[in-house]
């Protein structure tokens, strides 16, 4: 049999590929979310990590483990629901970053849903900025938004890089200033691209501005601008740039999910556990073939 608690651990170390961020994210010691891992890897009988001073990755049964350990995980909610005495009721204010509008969000959501048909789940869909100053204002019980650059608060679903991202064939000029597609301020992503756009002395200007992801991939479409996104939350019928030589590096996104108060009430504590056990459902395959 193998524990839940201990699979958990294993996933979130293989989310935040590393054994200090999943022990912050889990509220637990860095001991013992290794001791988990190695307990694992006992009972299976296979190494599941690689590791060295400066990184963690999955071995190919590590990845293999991803997937299996999500699906106990699900088996277990899904038993732990059926032999509940009492079902989730009320209220759960839940808040989702633009970025997952073409992402496979409203399916975990629709699951949620049925497995908790007595629960009021309301859905506000908005900037990252936006929704973490809702929940900071008490408007909110949880959000699944992207985190500040130095912000250290939010459990960690996973990283993703951020890229530059276009109609196909899109390029930019090296000699003209950069036209961007970009959120109104505050935004996240915004501040951070024009911060690395000053700091790599690469002019530019706002090319369209939309509250939107659906407006921001329109502009795109008719070849406006370019804008960044998560690289595994590009919407069908954009693409990377091919070419992106002459534009800075951005670094990765970091997805969390944010609760209002120290602890989760009980609804907001089984949406937070549907999405992390989906949190690689999210990243990959969100585009339709």
């Amino acid at each position: 049999m193998l524990d839940p608690m201990v699979l958990r651990s294993f996933l979130a170390v293989a989310r935040a590929q590393g054994f200090s961020e999943a022990a912050r994210a889990l509220g637990l010691g860095q001991p013992t979310v290794s001791q988990h891992v190695r307990r694992l890897e006992q009972q299976v009988r296979r190494r599941l990590f690689v590791r060295d001073t400066h990184s963690v990755k999955l071995t190919p049964d590590g990845a293999a483990m991803v997937a299996l350990a999500q699906g106990i995980l699900e088996a277990h909610e899904r038993a732990e629901q059926h032999f509940s005495d009492a079902q989730l009721r009320g209220r759960l204010r839940f808040g989702a970053s633009e970025d997952f509008v073409f992402s496979r969000l409203p399916e975990i959501l629709r699951d949620f849903r049925r497995s908790h048909p007595m629960l009021d789940l309301e859905l506000t869909v908005g900037s990252s900025s936006g929704l973490n100053t809702s929940l900071d204002d008490g408007e909110l019980d949880l959000v699944l938004a992207k985190r500040p650059q130095g912000d250290d608060r939010g459990q960690l679903v996973w990283r993703d890089p951020l890229v530059w991202a276009g109609a196909p064939g899109a390029a930019v000029d090296p000699l003209q200033p950069v036209p961007l597609i970009v959120y109104p301020p505050p935004s996240v992503t915004r501040d951070h691209v024009l911060q690395a756009l000053e700091q790599a002395g690469r002019a530019w200007r706002i090319a369209c501005t939309s509250r939107s992801l659906t407006g921001q991939r329109a502009a795109a479409l008719a070849e406006l601008g370019v804008l960044v996104l998560a690289r595994g939350l590009i919407p069908v019928g954009l693409a990377e740039l091919a070419s992106a030589a002459t534009l800075p590096t951005l670094g990765e996104a970091e997805f969390v999910l944010r609760a209002a108060g120290r602890t989760l009430r009980p609804p907001a504590l089984q949406l937070a556990n549907a999405i992390l056990a989906h949190g690689k459902r999210l990243l990959f395959d969100t585009r339709p073939a």
